[in-house]
């Protein structure tokens, strides 16, 4: 993978939960970070009990401390961008996009987590709103799968068109960017494409590849998430930042280590075994 020079390390926050499994939230993001390069901080948002066959227990940090956190790295160390994950409730929406206010200067990459890939509720339903008027607008990248970007819009998303039409109308919510994500389309088949859409203003860029046959994607959008963050805040352009990331996502997927007996984590650290 491209390795960004000492000068511009790229400085990654993430406001994100954690995953005591390992295979996505925080563990994930800072796994793909520190992988691409960049430099991984964070504020951590909830503890989670989770392992690859679900989530079992969630425990919420406390707002004025996900707050603390975050500026205590932004008033020290800094950030090239920003990326947030799970974030849980209204309130916790709220303080992240006073804080994404305060720094206007610093992109975020928002990826509106809200259900685990074993099923389990990660945003209370009532913070859905809050996402929708509140972190939308301030969105360099948004990256919603199919099931986010169809309650963040009220449209039906199952199929190549359906993402097109949700990402027009997630820009027009005020999202610089949107990659809508086409992982939950289609039929399932190994095998079959799937297309993700990268989407601005200016136009689209399409990345497609084969359904992998496996089970093994527990964490893909927080890892594809932190890699877009990570090529921003390296200062790559958009599309190079979400082809690096795209790319790197699908050999992780690729060589999951096929650990657990439910949704296994991808192989974060492949690039260390191709050196």
């Amino acid at each position: 993978m491209p390795t960004p020079s000492q000068s511009h390390l790229g400085r990654v926050l993430i406001i994100a939960g954690s995953d005591s499994g390992g295979g996505a939230g925080i563990q994930a993001d800072i796994k793909t970070v520190t992988m691409l390069g960049g430099y991984a901080a964070t504020a951590i948002t909830a503890v989670t009990v989770q392992n690859t066959l679900g989530v079992t227990a969630v425990h919420p940090i406390p707002v004025a401390v996900i707050e603390a956190q975050a500026r205590a790295v932004l008033d020290d160390i800094g950030a090239d961008a920003i990326k947030t994950g799970m974030l849980g409730d209204a309130a916790t929406v709220e303080a992240v996009a006073a804080i994404l206010a305060d720094y206007p200067a610093i992109p975020a990459v928002i990826d509106p987590v809200m259900i685990a890939k074993g099923g389990a509720s990660l945003l209370a339903q009532g913070a859905v709103a809050a996402v929708r008027t509140l972190l939308i607008p301030r969105a360099a990248l948004l990256t919603p799968n199919a099931p986010e970007a169809a309650a963040l819009t009220g449209l039906t998303v199952e199929t190549t068109d359906d993402l097109r039409r949700a990402g027009e109308a997630l820009l027009r919510l005020g999202a610089r960017a949107v990659l809508v994500k086409g992982g939950h389309v289609g039929g399932g088949a190994a095998g079959e494409t799937l297309t993700d859409i990268l989407m601005t203003p200016a136009g689209e860029t399409t990345f497609e590849g084969p359904r992998l046959d496996t089970r093994h994607t527990h964490g893909t959008g927080c890892t594809l998430a932190s890699a877009c963050a990570t090529g921003l805040a390296q200062g790559l352009a958009l599309t190079e930042a979400v082809a690096r990331a795209w790319a790197y996502v699908q050999e992780a997927i690729a060589r999951a280590p096929g650990l657990g007996a439910g949704h296994g984590p991808l192989d974060h650290g492949w690039p260390l075994r191709d050196r």
